[in-house]
């Protein structure tokens, strides 16, 4: 098979052909059929995540059909359509016993601990516990927002959250999981405040439902013009992006009893960032922190997809192929461009 691989962290991505991967008795080999290019990919490659082992294939956004199942499968079959999210369980640690497979003992994360989604085919394993069936209506390049960023933001502001309709709820960074937060707060009656440096995505932010947004190049204090915006604070603030700042202002711009949800990966020198908790303390404030979502929760999400409540398919930017991704993986730090670049051409060019 065709796959996009690095063999040094931070070096040039080359696409090379590689044997075809083979299901374990536990797992399925997925033939990809589209794939996001996200940030944590990214992260990956500037060799921010422990778990990769060089050479390394990224990619953990996956859709695709099952091509080859193990032995031991009950609930698949091939040909099935499917997606999983990024972190998988291993169904019998503590934190799968309690519910909690995104933070499983032992997990299994396509692109991370193992080879990922940049190529024709990807094996996954504990399939029977891990895979989620989509629905015809919803497509495969669509469903590529969901492994990541759609479910992180979904749990994080409907388990976590707790958000309900009327409360106010500040999305800081408005790349793929914020405009995923602002979709999903808006579909729940949130008055949602988008905080970004781009104003296209800012105008992207409120083509989801944005109730107000704020330009954080343009302004002075951003923790000042959201007191203003929702009258006292936000009721849970979210930073999607990651960053010291981002962080700090989230936590900050809260009222009494708020939520600060830490989405965006805190890696390098920012793994210890500076936090008001004078302000922690005073107003009683919650610092949470959501990685991922369990795949048992993804029916509640796909409900309100068929209802027309959440439109994930929007949030889809362009569409490139395998080779062009070489790039685009690279040049991922740069925030070009508004939504998910997803790859969806896996075949040679050349061909």
């Amino acid at each position: 098979m065709r796959a996009a691989i690095y063999e040094e962290f931070k070096a040039a991505l080359a696409i090379q052909e590689v044997p075809d991967p083979i299901p374990d008795e536990m797992g399925v080999v997925i033939k990809v059929k589209a794939t996001g290019i996200c940030r944590s990919d990214w992260h990956g490659w500037m060799g921010n995540d422990p778990d990769i082992r060089l050479p390394h294939v990224p990619g953990h956004e996956l859709a695709g059909e099952i091509a080859a199942i193990g032995n031991k499968i009950s609930r698949w079959y091939v040909g099935d359509r499917v997606t999983l999210p990024f972190v998988c369980g291993c169904g019998i640690c503590p934190q799968c016993a309690s519910g909690n497979q995104q933070i499983c003992d032992n997990q299994f994360q396509p692109g991370f601990t193992h080879w990922g989604s940049f190529a024709e085919y990807v094996a996954i394993q504990r399939a029977d516990i891990n895979l989620v069936q989509l629905p015809e209506e919803l497509t495969f390049e669509a469903a590529t927002s969901l492994g990541c960023r759609f479910i992180t933001s979904f749990r994080a502001v409907v388990d976590l959250g707790q958000v309900t309709g009327g409360q106010w709820l500040a999305v800081h960074g408005c790349g793929g999981v914020g405009l995923s937060a602002i979709m999903i707060g808006t579909a729940l009656g949130a008055n949602v405040v988008a905080i970004d440096i781009n104003e296209d995505k800012l105008d992207f932010a409120r083509s989801l439902g944005a109730a107000a947004t704020i330009n954080a190049a343009k302004s002075e204090d951003v923790v000042t013009r959201v007191l203003e915006v929702t009258r006292g604070g936000a009721h849970v603030s979210i930073d999607a992006l990651g960053s010291p700042t981002t962080c700090f202002n989230s936590i900050a711009n809260l009222r009494k009893r708020g939520k600060h949800i830490q989405v965006g990966l805190m890696v390098g020198d920012h793994h210890h960032p500076s936090i008001p908790m004078d302000q922690v303390i005073a107003k009683e404030l919650e610092i949470l922190g959501s990685h991922g979502m369990q795949a048992y929760r993804y029916p509640a999400m796909m409900e309100m997809i068929k209802s027309g409540q959440l439109s994930p398919h929007k949030l889809v930017g362009k569409t490139i192929s395998l080779d062009e991704s070489l790039a685009a993986l690279v040049n991922m730090n740069n925030f070009e461009g508004v939504g998910v670049t997803v790859i969806n051409e896996f075949e040679s060019s050349n061909k």
